[in-house]
């Protein structure tokens, strides 16, 4: 994999980004009185994948500081994606790196312990655009099975390249596997 871009980070030497999970819901006191309740997020459902796929693959220390039990099953199945947390959690301990940028669509690439890629196809626009990710950006040759971690599911094999329609401010959030 092309290093040049790396982040040079490791085990022991993680930049941790800050990580306020705006994609959850706020707790906050209703009129001063100690009585907590959430208050929904503003961002829209493919922006709050966006956000945790950003933060796991930057190796954000992922907090919540709301009540479980008041959180909602969006929300709850984001927190629980084991495949998506896989990421964050890798005991490698790379951060990712942009490999490219292309008008508003981001290739956003990090390298884990058992050799796969995790990638990260992002959509800055206001519209679905079409984001390719080019394994000679990626400093990489051969064939690659791709997997949706937040859809957990197959895509397929893929030599030289691999391009998914993103929804607006979304992501696409996959894994590939050296075949």
């Amino acid at each position: 994999m092309n290093n040049s871009n790396l982040i040079k980070s490791g085990p022991l030497r993680i930049e941790h980004p800050t990580s306020v999970l705006s994609i959850l819901n706020i707790v906050h006191s209703k009129n001063g009185s100690g009585d907590k309740e959430l208050q929904k997020t503003r961002l829209i459902t493919d922006e709050r994948y966006t956000n945790i796929s950003l933060w796991c693959l930057w190796l954000a220390t992922l907090l919540i500081g709301n009540p479980i039990e008041k959180l909602d099953k969006f929300t709850l199945r984001i927190l629980l994606n084991d495949e998506v947390i896989e990421i964050d959690q890798d005991p490698l301990g790379r951060q990712a790196y942009l490999a490219d940028k292309d008008g508003e669509g981001e290739a956003w690439v990090k390298s884990m312990e058992n050799g796969s890629i995790a990638v990260g196809l992002f959509n800055r626009s206001t519209k679905e655009i079409t984001v390719r990710a080019n394994w000679k950006w990626l400093g990489i040759c051969g064939k690659y099975r791709i997997r949706d971690v937040w859809r957990q599911k197959d895509m397929g094999t893929f030599e030289k390249a691999f391009q998914a329609k993103v929804p607006p401010h979304g992501v696409v959030l996959v894994r590939m596997f050296p075949e």
